[in-house]
């Protein structure tokens, strides 16, 4: 158990931000646009879907778990309410209940197995990880789920600040880290996952990133969540939360995520292809994890 708190500084916790300001330099340089309100705004609106998935990933990468189901449990909840609306005619407030309460259900599955059956957390959430891909697939039949109504797409509607359009999805996005970073730092429960790790539900807010999806798409797309998993586990570890557990910061997550969104964005402008920015986000993940471990043994 590491006896870092929330309110250290460390290595790891001034990475992102080490990170993320010569990236935007030099990505400065190389595009006008880059520096734009615009562009920012719609680099805030590009992150906005993992960046949630974020949250609840760093709740879990602070106990030492995984969570390898996010993507495909987000998925499965965005088919639920899309189906549910348009395929079944149901209220389109109740169909989103339901979408919430699916990923609910795998949340807590994933929790009661982890922490009842003392299961190891890879192999519990590369399970549902299938089995919310197999249902998704199932019930879609395969299926874009397209018209949705208009409650369903309002966290993708924009409101204009100064010259920037920004989404009411990307005001919720930062409101919700806002909220979690104010409960990791000043209240009991968040000091408690610090110290022992007991939050296996946080997959629950899959649910709110299946509402963001399906409001930034404007579609149920089963298709959709294949690498949000992976790219969540990605922006948690470049916003310096450690895998090995107990240290980090949430409003680093919101960095991380930002600096996979700067250099995405910033690499296209550029004309570099899609596989290059993969391939440096790779090596990005990997001096992060670096960095943590040698902060680590040098704090021993």
């Amino acid at each position: 158990m590491s006896n870092a708190t929330p309110s250290k500084i460390n290595i790891a916790s001034l990475g992102p931000v080490i990170a993320l300001v010569p990236a935007c330099g030099f990505l400065a340089t190389q595009s006008d646009r880059f520096l734009s309100v615009q562009n920012f705004s719609l680099i805030l609106q590009q992150v906005m879907v993992v960046g949630t998935i974020a949250i609840g990933q760093t709740l879990i990468i602070l106990t030492a778990g995984i969570d390898l189901s996010c993507g495909m449990v987000m998925a499965l909840g965005g088919i639920v309410m899309t189906k549910l609306a348009v395929g079944s005619g149901m209220n389109s407030y109740l169909a989103i209940v339901c979408g919430l309460l699916v990923c609910m259900a795998f949340g807590l599955l994933n929790g009661l197995l982890v922490t009842r059956i003392k299961l190891p957390a890879f192999i519990v959430t590369l399970g549902t990880m299938n089995i919310a891909f197999a249902i998704t697939q199932l019930y879609s039949g395969a299926q874009t789920v397209t018209d949705l109504p208009p409650e369903m797409t309002f966290f993708g509607n924009t409101v204009s600040l100064g010259s920037a359009a920004i989404n009411f999805g990307t005001v919720f996005m930062l409101a919700m880290y806002a909220f979690m970073w104010w409960g990791l730092r000043d209240t009991q429960p968040g000091r408690h996952v610090y110290a022992v790790g007991n939050n296996a539900e946080a997959t629950r807010l899959t649910g709110i990133a299946a509402l963001l999806s399906v409001a930034r798409t404007g579609v149920g797309d089963p298709n959709a969540g294949q690498t949000e998993n992976l790219d969540a586990i990605t922006t948690v570890v470049l916003g310096g939360t450690s895998l090995f557990g107990g240290r980090g910061i949430i409003l680093g997550s919101l960095l991380g995520a930002l600096i996979v969104g700067v250099f995405r964005n910033g690499l296209t402008l550029m004309g570099v292809p899609s596989v290059y920015q993969v391939l440096i986000t790779g090596v990005l993940v990997i001096l992060a994890v670096t960095t943590d471990q040698l902060s680590r043994k040098g704090a021993r």
